[in-house]
């Protein structure tokens, strides 16, 4: 079935559980001062841009990207169904987002993913998307159970 991405309507239900086992699915993984998804509220402020992926009328992913500053952004809430993952979801969504950057002129976008074993998927796809280390930039600040990446556009 061919994906459909489009710019997320937060008052679908099917969002709102998808987005919630998102959260459910990362507590585990690192200690709550080292977790930094976004909740709903936090998705939709204005500075942040969530899109959906359906196949048909399922819900497989989502992703946003969130204004740090002037021509940078930060790509937050990527997830892929896990019923779905291993599918290239997750890398036409992150090769859409990336253009409808790099096409409103941003020049640089980076993210914040865990360091454990449970997120070696997720750098393994940023790193294969061009993302390379880096600094922790806006709020972050140094830490161990936090990888930090950026890809100029």
């Amino acid at each position: 079935m061919p994906l459909l991405i489009e710019r997320a309507d937060f008052a679908d239900p099917q969002l709102r559980r998808f987005l919630q086992a998102h959260l459910d699915d990362l507590a585990p993984t690192s200690p709550a001062e080292s977790r930094h998804a976004l909740d709903l509220a936090a998705l939709q402020r204005p500075h942040v841009r969530l899109w959906t992926v359906r196949d048909d009328r399922h819900l497989v992913g989502t992703a946003a990207l969130a204004t740090l500053e002037p021509r940078h952004e930060e790509l937050k809430s990527m997830r892929t169904d896990p019923a779905r993952r291993g599918q290239g979801i997750a890398r036409t969504l992150l090769d859409y987002l990336l253009q409808d950057a790099k096409d409103r002129g941003i020049e640089r976008v980076s993210l914040e993913t865990g360091s454990m074993d449970f997120f070696a998927p997720a750098r393994a796809l940023y790193t294969r998307a061009g993302f390379t280390p880096c600094a922790p930039f806006g709020n972050y600040r140094d830490d161990p159970n936090s990888t930090y990446l950026s890809r100029r556009l």
